[in-house]
């Protein structure tokens, strides 16, 4: 698709566009090990960061003269459905992507590439910039060019319009124009680098393969996939630079404040990964202890949503003696709901995603555990199935708190509109969904179980 065509223009809008919702959680990976197998590995690592982004997906390989770049819509089976990078290189970056604001067309898949003085310029991106219009503005007067609807492409042209060959002094020297929430992977024909804005809002994270070659990913559950250890997270205005005699870090900026995304531990990242040092996992199963601790009626038994509510309602169930059971069984062949690009797919999807377990529910009184509820629509569809396989009571009992504000930084939480803790009270929301009690974590106990008591690192701008 070329920049000719409607769908690659920046203005373009589709059917499902909604000009107040925001950019994607994506997914980002890359890796140094020169050899036949990179794309291989670049493959591996992407797919098991599919749950951050299931719109498109790309990537990337060179040898530091040539380039194989391949691009998909849709999953990674789809997107690669085709044919796999083949060229035997010494880098990679790759990129799954979830959209919402930039159109879900092949034009906006990542990795997306330029061609500056140096050489090109390859660049993966998880985030929101905050001024990418000003941005776009001010690098298009500045002889820039774009073709698509992506913040990523300003990024993209800050990079392309660097003088000579020394990138790093070029992204310490400007990134303090980019304001908002960003983990870069950029590749160029002798380096792989990653940043982390200097808030920290988008996890990144650098590990080492057994040969001893590096990886950078979203989440370390992409390292485990390509067998790769865990060195470190990189911090919040950090970057690594990586090349053929190794890694170095460096910092390119401070922000008075770290501000790491609260949602990453609540729903996003794979319970299996290690953020910020800490196992997702354990932060999700004490958030359900504390929810137990809250939680102040009687009840029979306990059952997640699957699959993101699993963990905390173990943690509910532990401390409440009350038993754990499965509820609801999930069809592992749709998506999650909660990143499809239209309101009707997440609506329709429910009953599809979801069905419930008769013999354990008929004359319980159910604790029913989830991550978050942010619309509503696909919780009270869920309590309806709940009710109608005979659950005599049920126990809306949420991870997190109330999320009353719109996410800038790149999650999509719509407009506040459409937030149903924005505009119904507790009694509204509990009509509304259907049941007979509704209870969300407080926030202090949020950031007790995510280690940040005084709230000094964690960014909670969605819940106040």
């Amino acid at each position: 698709m070329n920049s000719s065509d409607p769908l690659c223009h920046p203005d373009h809008k589709p059917d499902h566009y909604k000009p107040h919702r925001w950019h994607e959680e994506c997914g980002v990976f890359g890796l140094w090990a020169p050899g036949p197998q990179i794309a291989d590995l670049c493959y591996l690592g992407l797919f098991a960061l599919q749950h951050r982004g299931q719109e498109s997906a790309g990537i990337i390989v060179t040898n530091g003269l040539h380039l194989d770049e391949v691009k998909g819509m849709g999953l990674m089976s789809e997107a690669f459905r085709e044919r796999r990078p083949t060229l035997d290189g010494h880098a990679a970056i790759g990129h799954v992507r979830y959209s919402t604001q930039g159109a879900s067309v092949h034009c906006n898949i990542q990795p997306m590439l330029a061609y500056a003085p140096s050489g090109f310029i390859g660049l993966a991106h998880n985030g929101n910039l905050t001024n990418a219009e000003d941005l776009r503005k001010e690098l298009e007067k500045a002889g820039g060019f774009f073709r698509t609807s992506s913040d990523t492409e300003a990024i993209l042209n800050l990079l392309a319009l660097s003088n000579g060959s020394n990138i790093e002094d070029h992204i310490a020297g400007t990134f303090h124009r980019v304001q908002g929430a960003y983990s870069l992977i950029i590749l160029t024909p002798d380096r792989l680098i990653g940043l982390r804005d200097p808030h920290g809002y988008r996890p990144l994270c650098l590990g080492k393969l057994r040969e001893g070659q590096y990886v950078l990913a979203s989440e370390s559950c992409a390292l485990d996939a390509v067998k790769a250890e865990l060195i470190r997270d990189i911090s919040p205005g950090e970057m690594v630079v990586i090349n053929k005699d190794g890694q170095r870090f460096r910092q390119f900026g401070r922000a008075p404040r770290q501000s790491a995304c609260v949602f990453e531990f609540i729903y996003f990242a794979r319970p299996d990964s290690v953020l910020d040092a800490q196992s997702v996992w354990q932060v999700r199963f004490r958030l359900g202890q504390q929810l137990a601790r809250e939680f102040g009626q009687k009840a029979d038994i306990v059952i997640p949503v699957p699959d993101t509510g699993i963990t905390a309602a173990l943690g509910f169930s532990q401390t409440s003696n009350l038993p754990y059971m499965e509820g609801l069984i999930k069809n592992r062949y749709v998506g999650r709901s909660f990143i499809m690009p239209q309101q009707i797919s997440r609506e329709t999807t429910v009953e599809m995603k979801l069905n419930p377990v008769r013999a354990n529910l008929t004359g319980q009184r159910v604790v029913l555990i989830d991550d978050s509820i942010v619309r509503g629509t696909t919780s009270a569809r869920i309590v309806s199935l709940v009710r109608r396989a005979g659950a005599k009571e049920v126990h809306m009992c949420v991870s997190s708190p109330p999320i009353t504000h719109p996410c800038y930084y790149g999650i999509d939480t719509s407009i506040r509109k459409e937030l149903i803790a924005a505009v119904k009270t507790l009694a509204e929301i509990k009509e509304s969904l259907g049941v007979d009690s509704l209870h969300y974590l407080s926030k202090q106990g949020l950031l007790d179980q995510v280690g940040d008591p005084d709230n000094c690192r964690s960014c909670l701008a969605c819940f106040d």
